[in-house]
């Protein structure tokens, strides 16, 4: 499963399901124009930390982020 910002869709969080618990992973996707590719900024293992690695890095917050697919 991803969300995907409602804005640009640069920034993503996937979930993974690992050794059954969740893990949010937060990545940023340059545009094709910059040479595409990913930055992974970091993982939560709760909502609230995922929480707090979007306010560190991104001007999101979890209402912004839409389920992709």
């Amino acid at each position: 499963m991803e969300w995907r910002c409602g804005c640009c869709g640069r920034w993503r969080v996937s979930v993974e399901l690992v050794r059954g618990r969740h893990r949010y992973r937060l990545v940023h996707r340059y545009p094709a124009r910059f040479g595409g590719g990913k930055n992974v900024l970091g993982e939560a293992g709760t909502i609230a930390e995922l929480a707090e690695l979007l306010h560190r890095h991104t001007p999101l917050d979890l209402a912004d982020l839409r389920e992709a697919g």
